[in-house]
């Protein structure tokens, strides 16, 4: 079985639609559908179940530990970690049982964005190398059950990239896959606040982390960067 772990917060615009994608294109028994909710007031949890998806309340705020927290409660030997307003693969159950079968423990998809904008098809194109700069929670991420618990899971000291710094260790003890197809990831951040604020929101996040800053440091100087909506 593989686990669907999504992470929300005030996610009830995306939710529905994303729960009801996972589930048009698998048989029920093979997927389960967790949505970690952190206490959205805006009618998340209802419409995730709604939708079909088992709803977990986490335990405290923060990506990392409601990822957590999810896959403590999955039941699948294999987790995919998928964020709320991504657009999934269809062929997405089979692709990664393929690349598990194939021997790898651990992966992620390309992504293109919900838009035709030039430079972001420019950010597209660079998911498919190995770069972590390439990386991110939006491409979602499939590991073995067995490769996380090794790991430890995520680090929840870190309140934003979680996904690069569990990334790296993965790649101290094994190979991470690419799957050569596309996710949809939503362009909503970039049109709030410009594909220049964003990438030098992106590189002066990047730059902290590199120079091991506390992830709280990390975190509140990166929102400080950007408008969220």
């Amino acid at each position: 079985m593989l686990s669907v772990i999504i992470p929300t917060y005030n996610e009830a615009a995306n939710i529905g639609r994303l729960v009801a994608d996972l589930r048009r294109h698998t048989p029920a028994e093979a997927v389960e559908i967790l949505v970690v909710d952190a206490g959205s007031p805006d009618g998340t949890a209802e419409a995730a179940r709604a939708a079909g998806a088992t709803v977990l309340q986490a335990p405290r705020p923060g990506r990392a530990a409601q990822l957590n927290h999810g896959a403590r409660q999955a039941r699948g030997e294999v987790l995919y970690f998928v964020h709320a307003d991504v657009g999934i693969h269809p062929d997405y159950v089979a692709t990664i049982a393929a690349a598990v079968a194939q021997g790898h423990a651990a992966g992620c998809y390309r992504f293109r964005f919900d838009s035709a904008h030039p430079l972001l098809r420019l950010n597209s194109y660079g998911t498919r190398f190995k770069g972590i700069m390439s990386r991110g929670g939006d491409q979602t991420l499939f590991v073995t059950r067995a490769l996380f618990e090794q790991l430890g899971g995520f680090d929840e000291q870190f309140v934003i990239m979680e996904d690069f710094e569990i990334i790296q260790r993965i790649r101290r003890v094994t190979d991470f896959y690419i799957v050569p197809l596309n996710v949809v990831v939503s362009a909503r951040k970039y049109e709030t606040n410009g594909w220049l604020r964003v990438q030098l929101a992106n590189l002066t996040a990047f730059a902290l982390y590199f120079l091991k800053q506390p992830p709280t440091r990390i975190a509140r100087t990166y929102k400080a960067l950007l408008n969220y909506r």
